[in-house]
């Protein structure tokens, strides 16, 4: 029999009871990042033959030369084509839809001018190049390569490198065809942390980039810490999380079948109901119960319920939210009457799912917004991944005569508050011209 937590907010130290439940440290392993941190340096000094041994070593693919670890546009092409029908059409609607929301997020150059001519305003640029890791071999992600490849292509970014490991060269073709439907400039049959340094650094085969997205296991994870700054990254992210406000009005066998399906991620993703209703918190654990015996990841599920999950009864709905703002959770349901009206008490959380027929599911694969969100109570300060990330942000001015005059003063009177008589200097000369 599962033992899931069961918590109520009454409860003498729940407070207490929740932060523990909530504690996720990412601790490095220090031998997995000694390792990572080994493989990166032999990859910026040796490049493709380093390249070349791990991906001997790690994914067991034996290539003469780097060249040979691309893979050919026709390659994706063929797994496109090849598609049943069903998950072709799916493929390409789940795109569309994923498209046609993050061209919402596109943001424009603007400017305007003073009174007296200067000109002051922003210049929108996409980034050149990213790296987009995608797990690979008997994994299938094809959502993932939607997700991080879409709205870069949207933001404008000239080329996508994408990367994904192929262990014994066994390729998938559901992730290619995604490549082909994204259009997605090159391939590398290349994984890992080695597959990490060549995006960051470049070898004579890869080509550097300016950003790397994507997930990958923890090897990648620390490769991608250890290169932000050489390159940008969109995210370290932490378990999967799922939080379910439900005021009762649910079947319970939806709601249990939500928090499978984050749980079935990871034996540490989390996934919390709060509900108010102590009878629906008792029925939603009877139907984990039985709903559990049916799932193919049963041990996986259980593993994260019993570790990590939590079953809270609360006064009202008014308390389910300020508890979540307190979580902050990477995917919030809210599964109740009039959702529109509790959202607005919603202050923190990577998406936000309103009303009792949006399953969480539905973001992860076709609603349109971005499934990659921030975990582990990042919500409070970042935002889902979106075309902004791949967009950069340049400031224009232009100063006029009479501007320099004006602005000029202020800025000499705070150069020399500041002690940096060069900065007055500078100036000072542009009104000072004639004096």
């Amino acid at each position: 029999m599962i033992q899931i937590k069961r918590l109520s907010s009454t409860d003498t130290g729940f407070n207490e009871a929740l932060a523990t439940l909530l504690a996720f440290e990412d601790v490095q392993d220090a031998k997995l990042d000694a390792t990572v941190a080994n493989i990166l340096a032999d990859i910026k000094k040796r490049g493709d033959e380093a390249l070349l041994e791990y991906t001997r070593r790690f994914d067991h693919l034996d290539a003469a030369a780097a060249a040979e670890l691309e893979l050919p546009q026709n390659r994706l092409q063929q797994a496109l084509q090849g598609l049943p029908t069903d998950q072709r059409n799916a493929l390409e609607q789940a795109a569309g839809r994923v498209r046609a929301y993050h061209e919402k997020q596109l943001a424009q150059s603007w400017s305007y001018t003073e009174p007296d001519g200067t000109l002051l305003g922003q210049k929108i640029t996409p980034l050149d190049r990213v790296g987009l890791y995608v797990p690979g071999g008997k994994a299938s992600y094809p959502s993932s390569v939607l997700m991080n490849a879409i709205p870069a292509t949207v933001a404008g970014v000239n080329e996508l490198i994408m990367v994904a490991p192929t262990p014994g060269g066994e390729t998938n073709d559901l992730v290619l065809a995604a490549a082909a439907i994204c259009e997605v400039d090159r391939v590398f049959a290349i994984g890992g942390a080695q597959a990490v340094g060549a995006l960051a650094y470049g070898t004579s085969t890869v080509p550097r980039v300016d950003k790397i997205v994507g997930p990958g296991n923890a090897y990648v994870a620390a490769a991608k810490r250890r290169v932000f700054g050489v390159v940008g990254i969109d995210m370290v992210a932490g378990p999967s999380e799922i939080l379910v406000i439900c005021d009762g009005g649910t079947d319970p066998d939806w709601i249990a079948m939500d928090l499978f399906s984050q749980a079935e991620h990871d034996e540490m993703a989390q996934a919390i109901l709060l509900s108010p209703d102590a009878a629906f918190i008792a029925a939603v654990a009877a139907s984990i119960a039985r709903q559990l015996e049916t799932m193919p990841r049963k041990s996986v599920i259980s593993a994260s319920l019993e570790a990590r999950g939590a079953l809270i009864q609360v006064r009202d709905l008014d308390e389910a939210c300020v508890i979540a703002n307190r979580i902050a959770p990477e995917h919030l349901e809210l599964s109740v009457e009039r959702p529109e009206e509790w959202v607005e008490k919603i202050k923190h959380a990577g998406a936000i799912f309103l009303g009792r027929y949006t399953s969480e599911a539905l973001g992860d694969y076709c609603a349109g917004p971005n499934h990659v969100l921030p975990t582990s109570r990042t919500a409070r300060f970042s935002s889902p991944l979106g075309v902004y990330d791949f967009q950069k942000r340049s400031s224009l001015i232009q100063v006029s005569e009479q501007g320099a005059a004006k602005l000029g003063a202020i800025a000499s009177i705070l150069a020399h508050g500041e002690g940096l008589q060069a900065h007055a200097m500078s100036a000072e000369y542009r009104y000072r011209k004639g004096e």
